[in-house]
């Protein structure tokens, strides 16, 4: 269990919800996280749960269906996510979609959408990837072209987490493929709509809860009135989102790695070999000795950063260098654990090789860490 008598960016209230989330992941998702390996999805039971409980989309308005609380709520519920080990993908609705609607969407669109979202009856995504377009999102060559009243979209996306399950699709298309970014829409395609497609629920190695999808459009006719935000400034809307974005990658890394280190402390101390326990090995004490330290410096800066994002004052540079440095943490202390576990760290019995497995791609996913480097370079 998280240890959070330290924190400073939480008050009473956000603790009450941590005590809710606990509750609520106890009785869905604990007893259920083998079958959501395995499965390689997590079922909408576990959705409706969540949104019955309150912890999805809790920073929606009121009067969209929501709670109006403040990112902190987020952050509390990918800190417990992240601690259980459960790659779900809860908190791209939360964290990312939710707003998109929000923030950018008319009051016909957050009518449709928000209030199934906050109650796990409609799941979310959002399409950038595609085959020969990842970190270079001016390179997708989707297109979302006019006809008449409506919009054709046609292309093919990669990598789209809660593909399998997504009820509605935010595709970044371009309506004008002759203005670069500046011609990249937000366009919303339905589930149901004809010409929508799924591909395979990609065999990933880690993070095997997070359905993970190939989505194909074939000649997708959506109404004008499908465009979330304003035309042509989809990759402006993109990069407004990115320090929310990589700061809840952030949270999530941090957890994880803290989880890691329970884990390892846990191991190291049960475990004999040579007439002692293997926590007693100088190794070992220096090892998580080191991690502990890094561990304690890694919750200050989250918590200065969360307090600076609620405040609404966090950089995308600063946003940026808690991705680059929380995620490196994260491998480094799931990493060194699986190293203390030995041969036991390499078994799918033990939790961190779970751990472990879905660490890897956090320097990969919200923009990669060599990426990360560049955007704080240009802060210097």
């Amino acid at each position: 269990m998280l240890d959070t008598a330290n924190r400073t960016a939480y008050n009473e209230d956000h603790e009450a919800f941590r005590d809710t989330v606990r509750k609520v992941f106890a009785e869905h998702m604990t007893p259920n996280l083998d079958k959501h390996e395995e499965e390689g999805i997590v079922g909408r039971e576990a959705w409706k749960a969540l949104g019955e409980a309150g912890m999805l989309c809790p920073t929606v308005k009121e009067e969209n269906g929501g709670l109006g609380l403040d990112f902190g709520f987020n952050c509390v519920l990918t800190e417990e996510l992240s601690y259980l080990g459960s790659s779900a993908g809860f908190t791209l609705q939360n964290d990312i979609t939710a707003n998109y609607f929000e923030r950018l969407g008319t009051d016909e669109q957050r009518a449709k959408y928000l209030p199934g979202m906050v109650s796990g009856d409609i799941i979310t995504a959002i399409a950038m990837t595609e085959p020969g377009a990842g970190s270079d999102l001016q390179g997708i060559r989707t297109t979302a072209v006019k006809d008449g009243n409506h919009l054709v979209v046609n292309g093919s996306k990669t990598y789209i987490t809660n593909g399998q399950n997504a009820d509605v699709v935010i595709v970044v298309a371009k309506t004008d493929p002759t203005l670069g970014a500046k011609g990249t829409s937000l366009v919303l395609v339905d589930a149901d709509t004809p010409g929508f497609e799924r591909g395979r629920n990609l065999d990933k190695i880690g993070q095997h809860s997070a359905d993970t999808s190939e989505l194909f459009f074939n000649d997708v006719r959506v109404p004008m009135t499908n465009i979330l935000g304003q035309e042509g400034r989809g990759f402006i809307h993109l990069m407004e989102e990115l320090p929310q974005e990589r700061l809840g990658i952030a949270v999530g890394a941090q957890a994880a790695a803290q989880r890691a280190f329970d884990e390892a402390v846990k191991f190291t101390k049960d475990r004999k070999a040579f007439g002692q326990t293997v926590f007693e090995f100088q190794n070992t004490k220096f090892t998580l000795a080191d991690l502990k330290a890094k561990l304690q410096v890694g919750w200050a800066h989250l918590d200065w950063a969360i307090r600076k994002h609620l405040s609404g004052e966090l950089t995308t540079d600063e946003a940026s260098a808690a991705k680059l440095w929380h995620t490196d943490l994260q491998w480094e202390a799931c990493d060194a654990a699986l190293q203390l576990h030995g041969g036991a760290g390499y078994m799918n019995e033990y939790a961190i090789a779970r751990l472990w497995r879905d660490a890897r791609v956090t320097r990969i996913f919200g923009g990669t860490n060599e990426i990360m480097k560049e955007v704080i370079s240009r802060s210097i």
